[in-house]
């Protein structure tokens, strides 16, 4: 049941039985019976078009996570300011092992595209949010990175890691990072890493059509970022992700 739960993501939130069997390495029959267990419970749910995705009985459980309940609220007044400061689409993600996981998003006001959703993971390197996690994070994370072909997914995604090396030791002496249209066409960001004590437990990040207010809108992040972060200190570790 699991390997059927873990045949979604971001790419693909709805499948066939017969998408669903292959990518969860099962037989048809198997998965046809597990699968019908599943919807009976709540877990999936099927379309009319005859696919399958994702359940609201599982989006449920998923709230009750102490990523969500815990970083996410604490951070959702700031966010609320951000974007009511900036118009602009504002993102507050995690890494997930060599990937970013949105928690909250607030959509913009300008017609910039953008692909992430909340609790979709899209690569570190050619996110901003992405970048800042992976900017402060241990050696062997960077590595694990940098050591595997880089996706491309527009013409100025960067994927020599010499250079996205070279950006990322830039990431702490900053205290920032950008992308431009490095995810989507059209899109650029810029990020920060919030703080809980010492260690850089999120990032917060904006996505514009360019860069140009970069200096007046990294500062603002920053705001944002140090009030989550002594929002945190003041919680508790039970409420950092």
């Amino acid at each position: 049941m699991l390997a059927i739960l873990g045949s979604f993501d971001a790419r693909h939130r709805a499948l066939t039985l017969s998408e669903i069997a292959r990518r969860a390495g099962l037989t048809l029959p198997t998965a046809h019976r597990l699968v019908a267990e599943l919807a009976a419970w709540g877990a999936l749910r099927r379309t009319g078009g005859g696919e399958y995705v994702i359940g609201r009985r599982l989006w449920d459980l998923g709230l009750l996570a102490p990523v969500q309940t815990g970083l996410r609220d604490v951070a959702a007044p700031f966010l609320q300011d951000l974007y009511g400061a900036t118009m602009a689409t504002v993102h507050l993600a995690v890494r997930d092992g060599t990937q970013v996981l949105y928690l909250d998003r607030l959509s913009g006001h300008t017609s910039v595209p953008v692909v992430s959703r909340v609790g979709a993971r899209l690569p570190l390197h050619s996110t901003g949010v992405g970048k800042v996690l992976l900017g402060y994070a241990p050696a062997e994370v960077r590595h694990a990175v940098l050591s595997r072909p880089l996706e491309r997914f527009t013409a100025y995604t960067i994927v020599a890691p010499g250079r996205l090396e070279e950006e990322l030791r830039r990431v702490p002496r900053d205290g920032y990072a950008t992308t431009s249209e490095e995810m989507t066409l059209g899109a650029c960001s810029i990020a920060v890493p919030v703080f809980a004590g010492d260690s850089v437990v999120a990032a917060l990040g904006l996505v514009l059509s360019d860069l140009r207010a970069r200096t007046r809108l990294v500062p603002a992040l920053r705001v944002a970022a140090r009030g989550i972060g002594r929002s945190l200190d003041s919680a508790g570790p039970d409420f950092r992700a």
